[in-house]
């Protein structure tokens, strides 16, 4: 292998290596966030208007720094780009992080993972029905597999009933729909700009937003050193690092690679779910965590090549 193919594969390799503790990263904060939902008495718009206040300060504090002036505030200069980033604060990132922490208060954080984990499949969806785009063999085959590893999951094996609440499940396709929303909403503003400010721009929007309807500083949680970890955890590490590296993975690898490493996040959630929450999890419950996967990387597969 000569030097410059060694140097593409380093490179790739990086690019991998990046996304995947991204995704372990998600993974994690999956986990913390199901401590903090069920046994810290934090209020739902207060965490989330906590969360994404801080995080949107610290992702656009990195872009002042490594990216030019002159793009800080470029996206409010256009009236159509500056509403796109509105709907994406509101519909994409708000309404995710709305629905994702009630399916996993309601419910847990391995199962709401992998409902969310479904958004591919609400794209298709989606696309399907707003723009036409025809159904291939791949797309029909993907979804009816998904759909059987997401029945196994939620019955555990038994047909005969739920192994979480109903409303759960309808939280976490709740979260599925709009984590489209979340991928859709600004891929073109993220290919104009740069993926860390409008981030960073619809995190801090997204929290002012969250405060309109509970201010940070109006009957705040008593936080204690557990609370301060926990929510801590899930804004520093499961949202600006991990975004960040994720962001940075894309300069050195390509979308295909880094579809594969989203696998990771489930997966994560569920083995530190068992072994720190004390979940227990049954043959039928992973094999339909793994057909799931299987079938949302096909279709992602499919769909980058």
């Amino acid at each position: 292998m000569d030097e410059s193919k060694k140097l593409a594969k380093k490179t790739l390799d990086r690019g991998f290596w990046l996304a995947f503790c991204a995704s372990a990263l998600w993974g994690v904060s999956g986990t913390v966030l199901q401590f903090v939902a069920k046994n810290l008495n934090i209020p739902t718009m207060w965490f989330i208007g906590t969360r994404t206040l801080i995080a949107g300060i610290l992702l656009l504090a990195v872009g002042l720094v490594v990216l030019p002036k002159k793009e800080f505030f470029a996206v409010f200069k256009n009236k159509k780009d500056f509403l796109t980033l509105l709907s994406f604060s509101v519909f994409g990132l708000l309404a995710n992080m709305f629905t994702f922490f009630h399916a996993v208060k309601t419910g847990n954080s391995s199962t709401a993972t992998i409902l969310q984990y479904l958004s591919p499949l609400f794209i298709m969806i989606g696309a399907v029905i707003f723009t036409k785009k025809k159904t291939s063999r791949v797309d029909v085959i993907s979804f009816i597999i998904a759909l059987i590893g997401v029945v196994l999951m939620i019955t555990r094996g038994d047909l005969g009933h739920l192994s979480i609440p109903f409303i759960s499940v309808l939280w976490g396709i709740g979260s599925g729909i709009t984590a489209a929303l979340y991928i859709t909403i600004p891929q073109k503003l993220i290919a104009k700009y740069h993926g860390i400010l409008i981030t960073g721009w619809g995190m801090l929007i997204a929290g002012l937003i969250s405060n309109l309807f509970n201010p940070f500083w109006v009957n705040a949680p008593k936080m204690t050193a557990g609370s301060i970890l926990g929510v801590g955890t899930v804004i520093l590490l499961g949202t600006v690092l991990a975004f960040l590296l994720m962001v940075i993975s894309t300069k050195y690898t390509t979308a295909a690679i880094v579809s594969i490493t989203d696998a990771v996040q489930p997966f994560t959630t569920l083995i530190l779910s068992v072994i720190f929450l004390h979940y227990a999890v049954n043959l039928a419950e992973v094999i339909g965590a793994v057909i799931v996967i299987v079938a949302i990387y096909v279709l992602n597969r499919y769909d980058t090549e």
